[in-house]
């Protein structure tokens, strides 16, 4: 089945019809999907999602997770107030920080969000600053490889990310110096894993390390669950996960002497598979060694492929019905080189053929540019069947209008 997610092919080409191209779609249905195989799967603990939602910033996303019972990883201000405009309350957000200026953490602490610092220095100030006035949450790094390259690995001994186990020991001279109320240790080992194994290997670190501090009341281990970009692909199998981590927590939990929450933050795995980018082809050149197809979008509006090498399926929505029997190399229209996707089979394809990108709920709008003085695309979500216009194309005055034109 060519057609992405609960939205029929009809509907996107009425969609593209009506607002235009490129177009990013998002299925409310497949969000709460996704969901609901996390919650189902960790029924038994005490389990809360904290959607990281640096994968998919637009408001009425977030308004969504909200009502589906999901809380808030931000990663900077801004983040947060996008969670707080739509909705959440600042008791279900957590500010996850990455070598940041201090003055951010405490804008986030002024909003009584929880935050959750990643070094010593930081740390350090934190516990001048408010003793044990305010809680806080710590990123450790486990030492741990897993992800799907190294871009995405955030948990091992080389990464920028947390702070090492192997300063265990400065941790609780500070955490005593000060009083620190740490409620919660926190790890992430990177994005799109899909052996459990990644998971309860860091999960007996933690959990070990966890017990070393009286105040707890959570253990994060993140997200980077790994999604399907192919018919076939190999995943992560959540109710898998969960069989193998929730009788580990049940056992720290009796150790520790109190019950304790186990956090994820998943981000990719919960819209990832819910949005698609649809393009118009421009042109398509026969050359000599690869035939191409150049479409009206490109790395300013999905920068995943060149980025991170990332895989994303596409199909020619208006040859539907027409044999895939020719290779091409789908590119972008920008004064750089984009490949969108090369050496895939499609039907034979003609300009303005709509052609869809699979897999392009997370990371695309959110790390999209105006590169080469290009608008920004719409946004588009369907939910309960209805569909809401989330976000307007751009026009060429919001490219200009924080410049300043002197005179020189």
């Amino acid at each position: 089945m060519d057609h992405p997610t609960h939205i029929q092919n009809n509907s996107i080409v009425e969609l593209c019809e009506k607002f235009g191209s490129p177009l990013y779609i998002y299925d409310g249905a497949k969000i709460e999907e996704k969901v609901k195989v996390l919650k189902d799967a960790f029924s038994s603990i005490n389990m809360k999602i904290k959607y990281a939602c640096k994968a998919n910033t637009n408001l009425s996303v977030l308004a969504l997770m909200n009502k589906l019972g999901v809380d808030l990883d931000v990663v900077s201000p801004n983040e947060m107030s996008l969670g707080l405009k739509a909705g959440f309350k600042n008791s279900q957000i957590t500010y996850t920080s990455s070598g940041v200026s201090f003055d951010e953490i405490e804008a986030c602490v002024n909003e009584g969000v929880i935050c959750n610092i990643d070094n010593l220095h930081s740390l350090e100030l934190f516990g001048k600053k408010y003793k044990d006035t305010v809680p806080v949450i710590l990123r450790l790094r486990p030492n741990i490889m897993a992800g799907g390259n190294l871009k995405i690995s955030t948990g091992h001994k080389d990464s920028k990310f947390g702070i090492p186990v192997e300063h265990l020991d400065k941790i609780h001279e500070l955490r005593e110096k000060y009083k620190l109320k740490i409620i919660g240790v926190h790890q992430h080992t990177g994005s799109d894993i899909k052996d459990p194994a990644a998971y309860t290997e860091a999960a007996h670190i933690m959990f070990d390390l966890a017990l070393g501090f009286p105040d707890l009341e959570i253990v994060d281990l993140g997200g980077g669950f790994k999604v399907a970009y192919k018919e076939n692909d190999k995943i992560i199998e959540i109710k898998a996960l969960a069989d193998k981590l929730i009788p580990v927590f049940e056992e720290f939990q009796e150790k520790y002497g109190k019950k304790i929450e186990l956090w994820f933050e998943p981000g990719k795995f919960l819209v990832s598979e819910a949005g698609f980018l649809v393009a118009s082809v421009n042109v398509v050149k026969e050359n000599p060694n690869a035939n191409l197809i150049g479409l009206n979008t490109g790395l300013n509006h999905l920068i995943r492929p060149m980025m991170y090498d990332a895989y994303h399926e596409v199909y020619n929505l208006s040859k539907i019905e027409k044999p895939k029997d020719t290779s091409y190399n789908v590119v972008g229209y920008m004064c750089e080189t984009d490949d969108i996707a090369t050496d895939r089979l499609l039907p034979k394809t003609e300009p303005r053929d709509l052609i869809v990108i699979k897999n392009a709920g997370a990371y695309g709008f959110t790390m999209a540019s105006q590169y080469n003085a290009r608008v920004r695309p719409a946004e588009v979500l369907i939910y309960n069947e209805v569909v809401h216009l989330v976000r307007k194309r751009e026009t060429f005055e919001d490219i200009i209008q924080n410049q300043i034109l002197v005179n020189l």
